[in-house]
C-alpha cells in the first residue's frame, strides 16, 4: 500500500502547523489575519498566540439535498471514569492455521507497515480452523489424515519455526500475541507442548492461551457427536489447564471464547490454574436471512442506526458484569460486524470504518481491555470480505502485498489514542453522533467525535465544545469518506495511511486560543480526533 500523498489537510502542510516547527523548517507562516484571536478573556496570563495553519476537512457533497443536523453540545470534564484505552487494545484476529503463513514475517514490509499503523496491536490466532485443520507439532510430524480441509482452507501443521518467524514480526511492530490450542481433537499433552514452546520463544509477548474456539458450538458442528455440555467443557478445560500449567506455569489461561452466555458462568467458576482472562465473541449483525431478527440483518441501515450502538453496549456490559466479581480481565478477541459468510451490504464499506471506530472506543470506555477484529490473510479478490486486510494476487494465489480495507482505517484512527484515560463527557444533539474524551499522560485532552450521519446527504454539524481548561493548541486529524456504501474510498487526512503524529497535525478550524469554549463544524460520515494542550 503506497502513501498517496495528502491534501492541504494532510502531511505536506503539517510542518508549518506549529510554532516550533516553523523555527526548524523555515516554513513561511500564514498571513497575520490567519492567526486566531481569543474571544474570551483568559483567567490566566497566556503567551502570545502563535501563527497556525488550519485543517481543511472535506465539505458536504456538492449539490446534495442536504439534511440539517441538530447542533451538538459536548462538555468534557477532567474527571476520570476509571477506564482507559490500553496500548494495543484494538487488534486483529486470524485463523490458527495462519501461523504457518510465511507472510507473517518481519521481512514482509507491507505487513510491518500495516501493523505499525495500529500501534503495536495484539494478534490473536484461533477461529474455526484451530479445532478442525490446525496441527501442532514440535517434532516435524505430518498432520493426521483424519484432519479435513479444502483448497481455500487447507490443513496446516505448525511448529516452533513458525513461532520464531512470528516473534520476529512481533518485535518489528511492537505487537503481542494471544494463542488458541486445539480442543476439537482432544490432546492435552500436545496442547501443553505448544504452550511450552510458545512461552520459551515468545516470552512476554505471549499474553494468553485459550483452550478451544467457541466450545458452545461443539455439540452441533460435529466436533463432539452426541452433544456437548458446559460441564463436559469444564472437565476437558481442567485437564488442559493442568497440563499447560505443569510446563508453562506463567502463561495466562483465557476463555471460554464462546458466543453463548450460558457458557460464561461455567468458565468463570471453573477451578483451573492461571485463570486470568474472561473472553467472549460477538458479531452484532447475526440474522443472516433477516428472518430471525430483521434489525440484526447485515444492512447499511442497521449498521448505521442507534440500535446497533446500543445492542453492542448492552452485550458488552453483560460480559463485563459476569467477569467483575471473579476479578477477571474481560477481552473480546473475536468480533466483526456480521457473522454471515460472504459479502453483504456492509462489506468493505466506509460505514464499516465508522462503526469500527465507535465500537472500539465504546468497548474500551466500558472497560473491555482487548478486542480483535476477525480477519484473513487470503487475497482481496475472493477472500473474506469482512477482513481488515487482504493480499494482492489472484484468488488463492496471494502475492504477500497486503493492503488495508476501510474497517482497518477505523482501527488506525483511534489507535493513536492508546494510553489515554477516559474522562466524563456529556453530549447532546448531533443526530447519530457519539463523543469520547480522554486525558493523556502529558495532560492534554483528546476528544473523539464519531459522526455517523450520512455523508451523502447530511449537512455539517455545528458543535460547541466546553473544555476543562484554557487550550494553547488545538489540533485535528480526521477519517472521512464520500458515502456509507463507498468501497476503497475511506481516507485519513486525505491519504491511505494512519494519522500523522500529534505534533505534526494542523490546527482545528476556528480554534480560539486560550478559550475553554470552542466551536467547530464537522462533516458527516467522519471520525474526528481533536487534541488540546493547556
Amino acid at each position: 500500500m503506497q502513501d498517496q500523498g495528502r491534501s492541504t489537510s494532510g502531511r505536506n502542510l503539517a510542518v508549518c502547523g506549529l510554532l516550533g516547527l516553523l523555527l526548524l523548517t523555515g516554513c513561511t507562516p500564514p498571513a497575520p489575519s490567519a492567526s486566531p484571536t481569543p474571544t474570551a478573556t483568559p483567567s490566566r496570563s497566556l503567551p502570545p498566540a502563535p501563527a497556525v495553519a488550519f485543517y481543511e476537512q472535506p465539505g458536504p457533497p456538492a449539490g446534495s439535498p442536504l439534511q440539517k443536523v441538530e447542533p451538538m453540545d459536548v462538555q468534557v470534564s477532567d474527571q476520570e471514569t476509571g477506564s482507559s484505552l490500553p496500548q494495543g487494545m484494538a487488534g486483529i484476529s486470524l485463523e490458527a492455521t495462519d501461523l504457518a503463513d510465511p507472510d507473517l514475517s518481519r521481512d514482509n514490509t507491507s505487513m510491518v507497515k500495516l501493523l505499525s499503523e495500529v500501534d503495536g496491536p495484539v494478534l490473536r490466532f484461533g477461529g474455526n480452523a484451530v479445532d478442525r485443520r490446525f496441527f501442532w507439532t514440535s517434532s516435524g510430524e505430518k498432520a493426521p489424515s483424519s484432519y479435513k480441509g479444502d483448497k481455500a482452507h487447507p490443513v496446516r501443521a505448525v511448529g516452533p519455526d513458525d513461532l520464531n518467524r512470528l516473534n520476529g514480526l512481533l518485535q518489528a511492530t511492537d505487537a503481542r500475541v494471544a494463542l488458541t490450542v486445539d480442543l476439537g481433537h482432544y490432546d492435552p499433552v500436545r496442547a501443553a507442548d505448544m504452550a511450552k514452546h510458545a512461552q520459551s520463544i515468545l516470552g512476554d509477548r505471549l499474553l494468553s492461551i485459550t483452550i478451544g474456539n467457541e466450545p458452545n458450538g461443539y455439540g452441533t458442528n460435529g466436533l463432539r457427536p452426541g452433544g456437548y455440555t458446559p460441564e463436559d467443557y469444564v472437565k476437558e478445560l481442567q485437564a488442559y489447564a493442568e497440563e499447560i500449567h505443569a510446563v508453562a506455569p506463567n502463561v495466562a489461561i483465557a476463555g471460554p471464547g464462546a458466543y453463548s452466555q450460558a457458557w460464561w458462568g461455567p468458565f468463570i467458576e471453573a477451578d483451573i490454574p492461571q485463570k486470568k482472562i474472561f473472553t467472549f465473541h460477538n458479531y452484532p449483525l447475526y440474522s443472516c436471512d433477516g428472518k430471525t431478527d430483521p434489525t440484526a440483518s447485515p444492512t447499511i441501515a442497521n449498521l448505521m442506526s442507534p440500535l446497533m450502538h446500543q445492542r453492542a453496549e448492552d452485550y458488552q456490559k453483560a460480559a463485563l458484569n459476569a467477569a467483575k466479581e471473579a476479578g477477571l480481565e474481560t477481552w473480546l478477541p473475536e468480533t466483526g460486524i456480521a457473522a454471515c459468510p460472504g459479502s453483504n451490504e456492509t462489506s468493505r464499506t466506509h460505514a464499516s470504518a465508522l462503526w469500527t471506530a465507535d465500537y472500539v472506543l465504546n468497548a474500551a470506555r466500558l472497560g473491555i481491555t482487548r478486542i480483535g477484529f476477525h480477519s484473513s490473510l487470503l487475497t482481496c479478490m475472493g477472500g473474506p470480505p469482512m477482513s481488515m486486510l487482504c493480499s494482492g494476487g489472484a484468488y488463492l494465489q496471494p502475492n504477500g502485498e497486503f493492503k488495508a480495507r476501510a474497517n482497518f482505517f477505523g482501527l488506525a484512527i483511534v489507535s493513536d489514542l492508546e494510553g489515554g484515560k477516559f474522562v466524563d463527557t456529556q453530549s447532546s444533539g448531533g443526530g447519530l453522533a457519539f463523543s469520547y474524551g480522554l486525558k493523556n499522560s502529558d495532560g492534554s485532552t483528546s476528544l473523539v467525535i464519531v459522526n455517523q450521519n450520512d455523508p451523502a446527504v447530511a449537512a455539517q454539524t455545528d458543535i460547541k465544545i466546553t473544555l476543562p481548561g484554557q487550550p494553547l493548541t488545538g489540533t485535528m486529524t480526521q477519517l472521512s469518506g464520500p458515502s456509507f456504501d463507498a468501497e476503497d474510498k475511506t481516507v485519513i487526512d486525505g491519504g491511505d495511511s494512519g494519522p500523522v503524529p500529534v505534533s505534526e497535525r494542523l490546527t482545528v478550524p476556528g480554534f480560539q486560543y486560550g478559550s475553554s469554549e470552542q466551536s467547530i463544524k464537522l462533516t458527516a460520515g467522519t471520525v474526528t480526533v481533536l487534541n488540546f494542550t493547556y
